[in-house]
């Protein structure tokens, strides 16, 4: 019975997804993002569940792989897709303005699968990763969304409505999913500094981004990730 805990955890990692686009389409983008949070949050425990009941699989591996390009490939892409149509003047006869809508929001989930499909494969990314996760890709989106609804700023509406920083954020971030950026994984095998720099100047510079910028901080945290991660280099690996 224990085997079957992750891949049920990961099966509510592709609803959630999956119910995500059904707000997005509806409308409802904030909902969507916060479903989509919800998948990262699965995602997270079914990796969790699979190391303490010792239940890996090829399945499990492949289902993971399913549900991460349904939750943080597709489900962000119909975000950008709903930002684009927005923010542009599209009318009836506009083709080009409408095919720019439908094409630049593709370039992301065919790039989160193209990002999943060289990890399934690549035996060099059990302890780190070459390329920006999948996860980090959908908050980075949704972070747009959640900080324009729920902060005060007045520049998250300007980047919000701008059909051309969304299109720039979109390019970046498929580019860095399917790049060879070195990038640390979150897994804490061990809780001593050695070995763990990285990870634990992610959690400081997140933890003060968050108390001089409030909820705004969500918008840093990809980036406080990939410095983090990149400064982790820095450092000598731990042998043991």
């Amino acid at each position: 019975m224990n085997k079957h805990i992750p891949n049920f955890i990961t099966s509510l990692n592709l609803a959630s997804g999956f119910i995500a686009i059904l707000f997005i389409a509806r409308g409802d983008i904030p909902t969507g993002s916060w479903l989509i949070m919800a998948a990262m949050i699965f995602d997270f425990l079914d990796g969790l569940s699979a190391r303490l009941l010792k239940s890996y699989s090829e399945l499990g591996k492949e289902l993971d792989s399913l549900a991460d390009v349904i939750s943080f490939g597709v489900a962000p892409g119909f975000i950008i897709s709903q930002l684009i149509s927005a923010s542009l003047p599209i009318t009836s006869g506009d083709i080009g303005l409408f095919i720019i809508a439908m094409i630049i929001p593709s370039v992301m989930p065919v790039c989160a699968a193209l990002r999943l499909a060289k990890f399934n494969i690549d035996t060099s990314q059990t302890t780190s990763f070459k390329g920006l996760p999948t996860p980090a890709n959908g908050l980075a989106v949704i972070s747009v969304v959640l900080a324009h609804n729920y902060s005060d700023s007045q520049l998250f509406p300007i980047f919000y409505d701008s059909a051309t920083a969304i299109i720039i954020l979109t390019f970046a971030l498929s580019f860095l999913m399917v790049s060879r950026l070195p990038l640390m994984s979150l897994k804490i095998k061990k809780f001593k500094v050695r070995g763990n720099e990285g990870r634990y100047l992610l959690i400081v510079l997140a933890g003060i981004s968050l108390i001089i910028f409030g909820f705004e901080a969500i918008l840093l945290i990809v980036p406080i990730y990939i410095i983090a991660s990149l400064a982790s280099l820095l450092f000598p690996k731990d042998s043991k």
